[in-house]
């Protein structure tokens, strides 16, 4: 790991907030992207979760607009970090599979959570066991495939050591993370819009069944150096708690061109620890919410957003940076019913959900702060913007 010997680079946390805005396009105009692939977080990918999904992530930073629960052609949609759906580049593809593929065995351990209790105990290592159920899911996946017809089968197929009884499902299957982990892995990728999921074989795609962990991924797609590249003034720890990775795995993948920086004015009951950001951002970020207000256009009003609540944005790990009021970080970070947050220029304003009745939208809002005029003619016009891309009849902004 570098050295942290050298003073640290200090910034505000102004600074950082607009840096983190600015790497991850939030400032772009409507349909500023020349394509559904340019978008710069796509590296990192865009998870697709909640009513409006990727395709809302990806809009509201300049992305041609789609239906929700669609993707453009170039696009494709994948279980990846955490389990979770994501969004790639479908060029990408393979090399994702390489990029978030675990660091090590320990790793691959973590990753799976308890499904690696049972492996151990069977002596069976847990690299292993996801070659196995990625190649199952490879030989088992020819046509499209439900997820609980291939579950069922591929429980037929499986040792008893890759398998618990889940109580919700009354039946026995493979463990979620070893299954949904291993499909990427098996060349799969899965069918947009579909709810229960659907899997497939992505075209031209070859398993890559963990033959390459994650230490061999490109530079532009490597989760460590995205994370810092979305996240500059990240620790550790942050980037350790986004992959479900452990923290010594991390700190050896750790880039040779990180240097330390500093936020002078953190939160003061945030947990302490060494902050980092890639060598080629650090001239960037002192000065960077200064000059991003000097840019605005017209009469200076702040840039608006409405991002969904599994927003790249909002899955930052030092949640306390970004909101420091413990009450207000447990409502929109809350594991059930979680909203998506109004931004401005960066900052939490406050946060909103929708609820429709029939064609007409209602953005319900919960403002953090007091809304001058501007900042509410600009909330609305986003919620125009989210009226559009759901192809609403009306959309009314109320205040809760």
């Amino acid at each position: 790991m570098t050295s942290s010997s050298a003073p640290p680079t200090t910034l505000s946390r102004a600074d950082v907030l607009t840096a983190r805005w600015r790497a991850q396009q939030l400032d772009r105009a409507p349909d500023a992207a020349d394509s559904p692939t340019d978008v710069a977080v796509l590296d990192l990918g865009v998870q697709d979760t909640g009513p409006d999904g990727a395709a809302w992530g990806l809009a509201v930073r300049g992305a041609p607009a789609v239906a929700p629960g669609s993707l453009a052609s170039d696009l494709a949609l994948a279980w990846t970090l955490r389990g979770a759906p994501h969004v790639y580049r479908r060029a990408d593809l393979g090399d994702v599979a390489v990029a978030t593929a675990p660091l090590s065995e320990a790793d691959a351990a973590k990753r799976v959570y308890d499904a690696s209790r049972p492996l151990r105990a069977a002596g069976i290592a847990v690299l292993d066991a996801l070659r196995t159920e990625a190649l199952l899911e490879r030989e088992l996946v020819v046509e499209p495939t439900v997820k609980g017809d291939l579950s069922t089968r591929l429980t037929q197929r499986l040792p008893e050591p890759h398998l618990r009884w889940c109580r919700p499902c009354g039946a026995t299957h493979s463990y979620e993370q070893t299954f949904r982990l291993a499909a990427l892995q098996a060349g799969l990728e899965l069918e947009p819009g579909t709810s229960p999921p659907v899997l497939r074989r992505a075209p031209g795609l070859e398993p890559s069944l963990y033959g390459r962990l994650g230490g061999d991924a490109p530079p532009r797609l490597d989760v460590v150096r995205g994370y810092l590249r979305f996240f500059p003034a990240a620790s550790v720890q942050d980037v350790a708690g986004f992959l479900d990775a452990p923290v010594k795995d991390v700190r050896a993948h750790w880039p040779d061109d990180a240097v330390r920086v500093e936020i002078t004015d953190a939160d003061p009951g945030a947990r302490p620890a060494e902050r980092w950001a890639l060598a080629d951002d650090v001239e960037r970020l002192p000065g960077a919410a200064a000059r991003h207000r000097d840019a605005r256009p017209g009469t200076g009003a702040p840039v608006v957003r409405l991002v969904g609540p599994y927003d790249l944005y909002l899955q930052l790990r030092d949640r306390a940076t970004l909101v420091a009021d413990a009450a207000r970080a447990k409502d929109l970070w809350r594991v059930l019913g979680r909203p998506g947050a109004v931004l401005a220029d960066g900052e939490v304003v406050g946060t909103w959900r929708p609820r429709a009745s029939g064609r007409r939208l209602t953005v319900l809002t919960d403002r953090w702060v007091p809304w001058d005029a501007e900042l509410t003619d600009a909330v609305a016009e986003q919620a125009e913007r989210l009226r559009a891309f759901r192809d609403a009849a009306s959309v009314t902004v109320s205040s809760a």
